[in-house]
């Protein structure tokens, strides 16, 4: 993945989410790096994978920590939640999101021992991991994420990844949330699952075990596959490095909106 600092368009739409600095009325130093400055350190360490302490001094960032700091922050603010919704609105306001069906899937991710949302991995000779939910339009942009421990069935997050998606303004009218039709595989052939969808007038495409062949929904499915490739081209998602369950999702949903972002990049 080339090693880009945020466009433009990016940081227009990040900078009036960012808190405002305020100094310590202890007094003492005065910020050493621009958030803008902060902000490329964090997508270095993200593109690489580099670990944090490794971000070169050279580049005139900051320090690896400094940058660590400010992703904690900001997700403790909310602010990476707020950038991912606000591309998913510049797409709506384009009509760019596609809600004639949406797709959802799962993928493994190797950690490290310990950790929040680890567990071992029945297909990776029971070493830790954790596991990617991601539910994605017709397109593949990234509409929700959830995290899990490896060791989790992919249906017992099926609620709760679905649950996580927001509703998205940008069309006159009401803010939209649901797809017409959700696509998923024989991992999430329970009636559970159906009955959920049922629920909220979503119709479900879910693979049948026994019955309908991986390649007849593999036609519409291959985009979410296509879309945790792209999360798997971040270096620092391709493994999940961090022990902290907030600081893995704060790379996630960063991730998230750089994809969205990609996506409204095409329409200029």
């Amino acid at each position: 993945m080339a090693r880009r600092p945020i466009s433009d368009e990016l940081w227009l739409t990040l900078e009036p989410l960012l808190p405002p600095f305020i100094p310590s009325p202890k007094g003492g130093r005065r910020r050493s790096v621009d958030d803008r400055a902060a902000l490329n350190g964090i997508l270095f360490v993200l593109q690489t994978g580099i670990p944090w302490e490794d971000l070169p001094k050279e580049l005139g960032l900051g320090s690896g920590m400094t940058c660590w700091r400010r992703l904690r922050h900001w997700q403790a603010r909310g602010v990476w939640t707020k950038l991912h919704q606000a591309m998913l609105s510049k797409l709506r306001e384009h009509d760019r999101i596609d809600w004639s069906r949406a797709s959802i899937d799962s993928a493994s991710v190797a950690k490290p021992p310990g950790g929040q949302e680890t567990g071992p991995n029945p297909t990776d000779r029971g070493k830790l991991g954790s596991k990617r939910h991601l539910v994605v339009d017709a397109q593949g942009i990234p509409l929700a994420l959830t995290v899990t421990g490896a060791n989790r069935h992919d249906s017992m997050a099926f609620e709760a990844t679905l649950d996580a998606l927001v509703a998205v303004p940008g069309l006159r009218g009401r803010p939209r949330k649901r797809p017409d039709k959700l696509h998923a595989d024989k991992g999430y052939d329970f009636e559970r699952c159906r009955r959920y969808l049922k629920q909220r007038g979503i119709l479900a495409r879910i693979a049948r075990r026994g019955v309908e062949s991986r390649e007849r929904l593999g036609r519409h499915r291959w985009v979410v596959e296509r879309t945790h490739a792209w999360f798997a081209g971040f270096g620092k998602l391709r493994i999940r490095f961090e022990r902290s369950l907030e600081t893995h999702l704060a790379l996630l949903t960063l991730a998230a909106a750089i994809i969205c972002s990609r996506f409204v990049e095409d329409l200029c």
